[in-house]
């Protein structure tokens, strides 16, 4: 058996989002950090945009958008949900400082936040279970995988497991 690949494991993810039982990748969510110019690259190769108010990828800087320590299977994650949903995605927010703590954060590299556009929106309502609303009452989805989709209004809060 040859060795999964960064691309094995996306198109292993794609299929998983299709509702085919199938094996996980190997590296799991957590898999690797990654360095900002590492991720950036796999997000620009992929068509997947990000913004930042402060225009800047500082992971210091709370206005940036970085993507330095993001683990390498949110980075699967993402393009995974720009190639299963044929949707544009913008990402937001990624590891920078000014989010909530705790394990699963996004300055650990398990969350991101994109843009929220009818498209996306509609994917995400219509391929993963609704589970309700979270703690702090934004409306939650969560696919087959784990992961979660939570609404904050302005825009997608994505945690992958």
């Amino acid at each position: 058996m040859k060795p999964r690949t960064a691309a094995t494991a996306v198109t292993v993810a794609a299929l998983a989002l299709g509702g085919l039982a199938v094996s996980a990748p190997t590296a799991g969510a957590s898999g690797t950090k990654l360095s900002q110019s590492t991720a950036a690259g796999q997000f620009r190769n992929a068509g997947i945009t990000w913004s930042s108010s402060g225009g800047c990828t500082t992971r210091s800087n709370s206005t940036c958008t970085s993507f330095e320590q993001i683990n390498s299977g949110t980075v699967s994650t993402i393009i995974t949900l720009k190639q299963a949903s044929g949707c544009a995605i913008n990402i937001t927010g990624g590891t920078e400082v000014g989010h909530a703590s705790g394990t699963y954060s996004h300055y650990n590299g398990y969350k991101v936040d994109i843009s929220r556009s009818s498209c996306i929106d509609g994917y995400i309502q219509n391929s993963f279970s609704y589970i309700g609303l979270r703690g702090d009452g934004y409306p939650q989805w969560k696919a087959a995988s784990g992961n979660l989709y939570c609404n904050e209004g302005s825009h997608w809060d994505i945690l992958v497991y």
